[in-house]
């Protein structure tokens, strides 16, 4: 693939480069759209998860700050996908305290260190979907995805075959990734 390009010498075509062609994950719909079912009769999950510690492994939850955690995605885009989540029922930025805003930005960064480190990620995606119509699966419940990325990782599977290649299982990449953050110094906040 190959797109124009206007320099200042004029125009010129340059390669796209394959980090930049989509994620497709088309089993997430299915995903999402059972959310809205599951929420009504359980209650939000990420409520659940903060208000039940104890169950941290069952759950893969990271590591937990005052007023935010890091949970594993159920339904990974990609092999170590991670959500930062509110402790409380927040739905938008505007709704967070300036101290729930900074621990969010810190454990996203800390995070994204976490990944580069444990899954050798060579990009990441942040991201957040505001509101159902966004793509939130979770509207009423403010979380940011962390998408560790590496060249090539899009390809015909999940396009043509709707499968996903993951090449870890959630049990054992929680494993390394509660080790190696306690190794990095980011869980003892």
């Amino acid at each position: 693939d190959r797109k124009p390009h206007r320099s200042k010498r004029g125009y010129g075509v340059l390669p796209v480069a394959d980090a930049n062609k989509n994620l497709w994950a088309p089993w997430r719909m299915e995903f999402i759209r059972s959310l809205d079912q599951e929420n009504k009769q359980n209650g939000c999950f990420l409520c659940d998860y903060w208000s039940h510690p104890q169950c941290d492994a069952e759950n893969h939850v990271v590591w937990r700050g005052r007023s935010a955690f890091v949970v594993m995605n159920r339904f990974p885009y990609t092999n170590g996908h991670l959500l930062i989540a509110t402790a409380a029922h927040k739905g938008d930025y505007d709704a967070l305290a300036d101290e729930e805003l900074m621990e969010m930005q810190i454990l996203t960064r800390d995070a994204v260190r976490l990944l580069r480190a444990t899954v050798r990620a060579q990009g990441v995606n942040v991201g957040t979907n505001l509101g159902h119509c966004a793509g939130a699966g979770l509207p009423d419940h403010l979380h940011v995805h962390i998408v560790p990325r590496w060249v090539g990782d899009t390809n015909y599977m999940a396009v043509l075959g709707d499968t996903r290649v993951i090449p870890d299982g959630l049990d054992s990449l929680y494993g390394e990734l509660v080790k190696n953050a306690a190794a990095l110094g980011i869980t003892d906040r």
